[in-house]
């Protein structure tokens, strides 16, 4: 396990306010990575989810600030999972791909990274992310 480049005192962004982050990917491994990277971030990551309705499920449960979604899941779909939450209300997203173009044809306006990425590019990605989704109402 890597250790968290805050902990090495390693300043890569801006200090951001904690955030609980839900993180939609189907691939085991790299939404365990994607929650230690969160954390090292200061996040607190409220519930991984694999599939579209478990995305669903977890949404309605911990109410997010932010969700991180894997656009093509093995299950269903991230983005449609993303469009089922945001009826509830809206939720700050980044979505991540590895085809982050065919994301952006289907939504102009989506904040899409493309996989792989880095710490800073998240973060980038985030504040776009926050910055864009309107407030809850």
């Amino acid at each position: 396990m890597r250790a968290c480049p805050r902990a090495l005192g390693v300043r890569i962004y801006e200090v951001m306010k904690a955030l609980r982050v839900l993180v939609i990917e189907d691939d085991a491994l790299i939404a365990m990575l994607l929650a230690e990277l969160l954390a090292c971030m200061g996040h607190d990551v409220c519930a991984t989810a694999a599939t579209e309705a478990e995305a669903v499920s977890a949404a309605a449960r911990c109410r997010p600030d932010l969700m991180i979604v894997d656009a093509g899941l093995g299950r269903g779909s991230g983005v449609a999972a993303v469009a089922e939450i945001l009826r509830a209300g809206p939720v700050a997203h980044v979505f991540v791909s590895g085809d982050a173009g065919r994301v952006r044809t289907r939504h102009p306006d989506a904040v899409v990274i493309r996989k792989p990425f880095g710490e800073a590019e998240l973060a980038r990605a985030i504040d776009l992310a926050l910055a864009a989704a309107p407030r809850p109402r």
